[in-house]
Protein backbone atom coordinates (compact mmCIF):
# COMPACT_ATOMS: atom_id res chain seq x y z
CA UNK A 1 0.00 0.00 0.00
CA UNK A 2 1.10 3.48 -0.85
CA UNK A 3 2.96 5.71 2.18
CA UNK A 4 0.87 8.70 0.58
CA UNK A 5 -3.05 8.83 -1.30
CA UNK A 6 -2.10 12.33 -2.14
CA UNK A 7 -5.81 13.55 -1.54
CA UNK A 8 -6.45 17.27 -0.37
CA UNK A 9 -5.29 20.49 -0.78
CA UNK A 10 -1.30 20.70 -2.14
CA UNK A 11 0.10 24.28 -3.10
CA UNK A 12 2.38 24.69 -5.77
CA UNK A 13 4.99 26.57 -4.17
CA UNK A 14 6.64 29.44 -5.09
CA UNK A 15 10.90 30.12 -5.08
CA UNK A 16 11.73 32.85 -3.08
CA UNK A 17 15.15 34.84 -4.32
CA UNK A 18 17.82 36.61 -2.75
CA UNK A 19 19.01 40.16 -4.46
CA UNK A 20 21.25 38.29 -6.59
CA UNK A 21 18.78 36.22 -7.97
CA UNK A 22 19.65 33.30 -6.13
CA UNK A 23 17.50 30.59 -4.25
CA UNK A 24 17.06 31.76 -0.41
CA UNK A 25 17.35 28.64 1.41
CA UNK A 26 16.20 30.41 4.61
CA UNK A 27 13.06 31.93 3.92
CA UNK A 28 12.08 28.93 1.57
CA UNK A 29 12.29 27.09 4.83
CA UNK A 30 10.13 29.86 6.69
CA UNK A 31 7.35 29.60 3.45
CA UNK A 32 7.10 25.68 3.47
CA UNK A 33 6.84 25.52 7.47
CA UNK A 34 3.63 27.95 7.41
CA UNK A 35 2.31 26.10 4.69
CA UNK A 36 3.11 22.92 6.23
CA UNK A 37 1.38 24.29 9.63
CA UNK A 38 -1.99 25.20 7.95
CA UNK A 39 -5.02 23.01 8.49
CA UNK A 40 -5.95 21.17 5.67
CA UNK A 41 -2.67 21.62 3.78
CA UNK A 42 -1.77 17.62 2.66
CA UNK A 43 1.45 17.80 0.81
CA UNK A 44 3.32 20.30 -1.30
CA UNK A 45 4.74 20.45 -4.74
CA UNK A 46 7.94 22.33 -5.85
CA UNK A 47 9.14 22.81 -9.04
CA UNK A 48 6.27 23.19 -10.84
CA UNK A 49 4.56 25.96 -13.27
CA UNK A 50 4.78 28.46 -9.70
CA UNK A 51 7.75 27.64 -8.91
CA UNK A 52 9.85 28.89 -12.00
CA UNK A 53 10.96 25.75 -13.12
CA UNK A 54 11.96 26.79 -16.53
CA UNK A 55 14.01 29.12 -15.10
CA UNK A 56 15.51 26.75 -12.30
CA UNK A 57 18.61 24.56 -13.49
CA UNK A 58 18.83 20.59 -12.92
CA UNK A 59 20.71 20.96 -9.71
CA UNK A 60 18.66 23.99 -8.39
CA UNK A 61 15.34 22.04 -8.79
CA UNK A 62 16.59 19.46 -6.64
CA UNK A 63 18.25 21.74 -4.01
CA UNK A 64 14.65 23.58 -4.04
CA UNK A 65 12.84 19.81 -2.98
CA UNK A 66 15.91 18.65 -0.97
CA UNK A 67 15.22 22.22 1.06
CA UNK A 68 11.10 21.47 1.60
CA UNK A 69 11.60 17.93 2.30
CA UNK A 70 14.31 18.71 4.83
CA UNK A 71 11.60 21.11 6.66
CA UNK A 72 8.54 19.04 6.23
CA UNK A 73 10.52 16.03 8.18
CA UNK A 74 8.31 13.35 6.54
CA UNK A 75 5.25 14.83 7.95
CA UNK A 76 3.78 15.06 4.46
CA UNK A 77 4.54 13.98 1.33
CA UNK A 78 6.43 16.21 -1.44
CA UNK A 79 5.83 15.97 -5.02
CA UNK A 80 9.14 17.72 -7.29
CA UNK A 81 8.09 18.62 -10.53
CA UNK A 82 9.41 17.04 -13.74
CA UNK A 83 9.97 19.50 -16.78
CA UNK A 84 12.17 18.22 -19.53
CA UNK A 85 11.88 17.28 -22.98
CA UNK A 86 14.03 13.89 -23.59
CA UNK A 87 12.92 10.44 -20.99
CA UNK A 88 17.24 10.42 -20.23
CA UNK A 89 16.45 13.70 -18.93
CA UNK A 90 13.89 12.63 -17.25
CA UNK A 91 14.68 9.74 -15.31
CA UNK A 92 18.11 11.78 -14.54
CA UNK A 93 15.79 14.42 -12.74
CA UNK A 94 13.81 12.01 -11.20
CA UNK A 95 17.07 10.26 -9.61
CA UNK A 96 17.93 13.79 -8.56
CA UNK A 97 14.66 14.17 -6.80
CA UNK A 98 13.95 10.96 -5.68
CA UNK A 99 17.78 11.74 -4.03
CA UNK A 100 16.83 15.01 -2.52
CA UNK A 101 13.79 13.30 -0.69
CA UNK A 102 10.78 13.35 -3.44
CA UNK A 103 8.01 11.22 -2.41
CA UNK A 104 6.67 11.63 -5.81
CA UNK A 105 6.90 13.25 -9.09
CA UNK A 106 4.60 15.56 -11.44
CA UNK A 107 5.51 14.56 -14.79
CA UNK A 108 4.68 17.51 -17.40
CA UNK A 109 4.47 16.66 -20.70
CA UNK A 110 7.65 17.99 -22.68
CA UNK A 111 7.66 20.88 -24.73
CA UNK A 112 7.93 18.93 -27.89
CA UNK A 113 4.68 17.38 -27.65
CA UNK A 114 3.23 21.27 -27.37
CA UNK A 115 4.28 21.35 -30.80
CA UNK A 116 4.52 18.07 -32.50
CA UNK A 117 2.14 16.58 -30.74
CA UNK A 118 2.47 12.53 -29.38
CA UNK A 119 1.12 8.83 -29.80
CA UNK A 120 -0.24 7.39 -26.85
CA UNK A 121 2.75 4.66 -26.93
CA UNK A 122 5.27 8.02 -26.55
CA UNK A 123 3.49 9.03 -23.00
CA UNK A 124 3.28 5.66 -21.71
CA UNK A 125 7.14 4.83 -22.32
CA UNK A 126 7.75 8.03 -20.88
CA UNK A 127 5.77 7.32 -17.49
CA UNK A 128 6.62 3.52 -17.47
CA UNK A 129 10.71 4.97 -17.85
CA UNK A 130 10.51 7.55 -15.41
CA UNK A 131 8.25 5.39 -12.75
CA UNK A 132 11.19 2.40 -13.27
CA UNK A 133 14.15 4.91 -12.96
CA UNK A 134 13.01 6.28 -10.13
CA UNK A 135 10.79 4.22 -8.39
CA UNK A 136 8.59 6.84 -6.96
CA UNK A 137 4.51 7.79 -7.07
CA UNK A 138 3.89 9.87 -10.27
CA UNK A 139 1.74 12.56 -11.12
CA UNK A 140 -0.10 13.16 -14.71
CA UNK A 141 -0.28 16.96 -14.98
CA UNK A 142 -2.92 17.04 -17.90
CA UNK A 143 -2.31 19.96 -19.91
CA UNK A 144 -5.01 22.36 -21.50
CA UNK A 145 -7.99 20.20 -23.73
CA UNK A 146 -6.32 22.49 -26.82
CA UNK A 147 -2.95 21.72 -26.57
CA UNK A 148 -1.47 19.34 -28.83
CA UNK A 149 -0.08 17.73 -25.40
CA UNK A 150 -3.83 17.06 -24.06
CA UNK A 151 -4.43 13.71 -23.11
CA UNK A 152 -7.33 11.67 -24.49
CA UNK A 153 -9.98 10.26 -22.36
CA UNK A 154 -8.65 6.91 -23.79
CA UNK A 155 -5.30 7.42 -22.74
CA UNK A 156 -6.00 8.79 -19.18
CA UNK A 157 -7.12 5.78 -18.56
CA UNK A 158 -4.69 3.93 -19.85
CA UNK A 159 -2.50 5.88 -17.79
CA UNK A 160 -4.53 5.42 -14.76
CA UNK A 161 -3.88 1.35 -15.18
CA UNK A 162 0.17 1.93 -14.65
CA UNK A 163 1.80 0.70 -11.58
CA UNK A 164 3.74 4.00 -10.76
CA UNK A 165 1.14 6.36 -10.86
CA UNK A 166 -1.13 7.51 -8.55
CA UNK A 167 -2.32 10.98 -8.74
CA UNK A 168 -3.73 12.99 -11.89
CA UNK A 169 -3.91 16.61 -11.46
CA UNK A 170 -6.42 17.83 -13.95
CA UNK A 171 -6.23 21.04 -16.05
CA UNK A 172 -8.02 20.36 -18.76
CA UNK A 173 -10.01 23.93 -18.99
CA UNK A 174 -12.71 22.14 -20.43
CA UNK A 175 -15.29 21.43 -17.69
CA UNK A 176 -17.30 19.20 -20.48
CA UNK A 177 -14.12 17.37 -21.28
CA UNK A 178 -13.03 17.78 -17.70
CA UNK A 179 -16.01 16.13 -16.51
CA UNK A 180 -15.35 13.09 -19.37
CA UNK A 181 -11.42 12.73 -17.67
CA UNK A 182 -12.44 12.44 -14.04
CA UNK A 183 -15.36 9.42 -15.53
CA UNK A 184 -12.37 7.98 -17.67
CA UNK A 185 -9.98 7.99 -14.72
CA UNK A 186 -12.51 6.10 -11.91
CA UNK A 187 -13.71 4.10 -14.58
CA UNK A 188 -10.26 2.45 -14.93
CA UNK A 189 -8.62 2.89 -11.67
CA UNK A 190 -10.67 3.85 -9.01
CA UNK A 191 -8.42 4.16 -6.27
CA UNK A 192 -6.23 6.68 -8.43
CA UNK A 193 -6.22 10.37 -6.58
CA UNK A 194 -7.73 13.21 -9.49
CA UNK A 195 -6.86 16.72 -8.50
CA UNK A 196 -8.37 19.75 -9.98
CA UNK A 197 -5.11 22.29 -10.82
CA UNK A 198 -7.88 25.19 -11.70
CA UNK A 199 -6.73 28.08 -9.42
CA UNK A 200 -9.17 30.43 -11.91
CA UNK A 201 -12.49 28.67 -11.12
CA UNK A 202 -11.76 26.31 -8.09
CA UNK A 203 -15.26 26.22 -6.46
CA UNK A 204 -16.97 24.92 -10.46
CA UNK A 205 -14.05 22.48 -10.65
CA UNK A 206 -13.99 21.27 -7.43
CA UNK A 207 -17.62 19.98 -6.97
CA UNK A 208 -17.15 17.23 -9.97
CA UNK A 209 -16.06 14.38 -7.86
CA UNK A 210 -12.60 14.94 -7.08
CA UNK A 211 -10.13 14.40 -4.35
CA UNK A 212 -8.73 17.79 -3.51
CA UNK A 213 -6.63 20.37 -5.82
CA UNK A 214 -3.49 20.94 -6.50
CA UNK A 215 -2.88 24.80 -7.36
CA UNK A 216 -0.24 27.33 -7.10
CA UNK A 217 -3.28 29.89 -5.64
CA UNK A 218 -2.99 27.64 -2.34
CA UNK A 219 0.37 28.79 -1.51
CA UNK A 220 -1.03 32.32 -1.52
CA UNK A 221 -4.34 31.77 0.37
CA UNK A 222 -3.85 28.21 2.11
CA UNK A 223 -6.71 29.15 4.74
CA UNK A 224 -9.12 29.98 2.27
CA UNK A 225 -8.03 27.19 -0.05
CA UNK A 226 -8.52 24.75 2.45
CA UNK A 227 -11.99 26.11 3.98
CA UNK A 228 -13.61 26.19 0.64
CA UNK A 229 -12.51 22.32 0.00
CA UNK A 230 -13.84 21.66 3.64
CA UNK A 231 -17.16 23.05 2.56
CA UNK A 232 -17.38 21.07 -0.16
CA UNK A 233 -16.25 17.89 1.02
CA UNK A 234 -19.38 18.78 3.87
CA UNK A 235 -22.35 19.67 1.26
CA UNK A 236 -22.16 23.24 2.38
CA UNK A 237 -22.91 24.74 -0.66
CA UNK A 238 -23.45 28.23 1.06
CA UNK A 239 -20.17 28.50 2.93
CA UNK A 240 -18.28 27.33 -0.29
CA UNK A 241 -19.87 30.27 -2.33
CA UNK A 242 -19.01 32.69 0.17
CA UNK A 243 -15.51 31.36 0.28
CA UNK A 244 -15.16 31.07 -3.29
CA UNK A 245 -16.72 35.44 -3.45
CA UNK A 246 -13.99 35.89 -1.29
CA UNK A 247 -11.01 34.19 -3.07
CA UNK A 248 -12.53 36.08 -6.06
CA UNK A 249 -11.29 39.90 -6.29
CA UNK A 250 -7.70 38.33 -5.33
CA UNK A 251 -8.04 35.44 -8.15
CA UNK A 252 -8.87 38.44 -10.25
CA UNK A 253 -6.07 40.68 -9.86
CA UNK A 254 -3.66 37.38 -9.94
CA UNK A 255 -5.31 35.80 -13.16
CA UNK A 256 -7.84 38.30 -14.97
CA UNK A 257 -9.36 36.23 -17.29
CA UNK A 258 -7.16 33.95 -18.31
CA UNK A 259 -5.55 30.86 -17.01
CA UNK A 260 -2.41 30.81 -15.06
CA UNK A 261 0.23 32.50 -16.87
CA UNK A 262 4.33 33.68 -16.42
CA UNK A 263 2.64 36.96 -15.69
CA UNK A 264 0.72 35.95 -13.33
CA UNK A 265 3.20 33.95 -10.87
CA UNK A 266 4.84 37.04 -10.79
CA UNK A 267 1.75 38.74 -9.63
CA UNK A 268 0.93 36.49 -7.36
CA UNK A 269 4.59 36.60 -6.01
CA UNK A 270 3.83 40.38 -5.53
CA UNK A 271 0.78 40.01 -3.92
CA UNK A 272 2.12 37.45 -1.42
CA UNK A 273 5.45 40.47 -0.86
CA UNK A 274 2.75 42.88 -0.20
CA UNK A 275 0.71 40.94 2.02
CA UNK A 276 4.05 39.75 4.53
CA UNK A 277 3.95 36.01 3.47
CA UNK A 278 7.28 36.76 1.12
CA UNK A 279 10.34 38.77 1.60
CA UNK A 280 10.56 39.81 -2.16
CA UNK A 281 8.81 39.73 -5.44
CA UNK A 282 11.75 38.71 -7.23
CA UNK A 283 11.07 36.15 -10.49
CA UNK A 284 13.73 34.85 -12.80
CA UNK A 285 14.02 36.43 -16.24
CA UNK A 286 11.56 37.05 -18.32
CA UNK A 287 9.53 37.51 -15.53
CA UNK A 288 8.85 41.59 -15.01
CA UNK A 289 8.47 43.21 -11.91
CA UNK A 290 4.81 44.00 -11.44
CA UNK A 291 4.36 47.48 -11.69
CA UNK A 292 1.55 50.45 -12.95
CA UNK A 293 -2.22 48.85 -12.89
CA UNK A 294 -1.51 45.45 -12.24
CA UNK A 295 0.25 46.38 -9.00
CA UNK A 296 -2.69 49.14 -7.70
CA UNK A 297 -5.22 46.31 -9.05
CA UNK A 298 -3.26 43.81 -6.48
CA UNK A 299 -2.98 46.30 -3.91
CA UNK A 300 -7.05 47.11 -3.94
CA UNK A 301 -7.44 43.55 -4.11
CA UNK A 302 -5.41 42.96 -0.64
CA UNK A 303 -6.41 46.06 0.60
CA UNK A 304 -10.37 44.87 0.28
CA UNK A 305 -9.12 41.36 1.61
CA UNK A 306 -7.55 43.11 5.42
CA UNK A 307 -4.37 41.22 3.55
CA UNK A 308 -2.36 44.30 2.96
CA UNK A 309 1.10 44.77 4.72
CA UNK A 310 3.27 47.11 3.15
CA UNK A 311 2.62 49.26 0.05
CA UNK A 312 5.87 48.52 -1.17
CA UNK A 313 6.86 44.75 -2.54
Amino acid sequence: MAKWDYKGILPAMQVPFKPDYSIDEGELRRFTARLGATRGITGLVTNGHTGEVFALTAPERAEVTRIVADEVKDKMPVVSGICVEGIIDACEHAVMARDAGASALLVMPPHQWLRFGMKPEHVIEHFSEIGKASGLDLFVHVYPSWTRAAYSCELLAELARLRHVKAFKLGTRDMNKYAMDIKAIRDAAPEKTVLTCHDEYLLPSMVQGVDGALVGFGSFLPEKIAALWEAVQAGDLNRAMQLQLEINPLKQAVYGFGEPTGEAHARMKAAMALAGLMKSPLCRRPARPVEGKDLAAIKDALRGAGMLQREAA
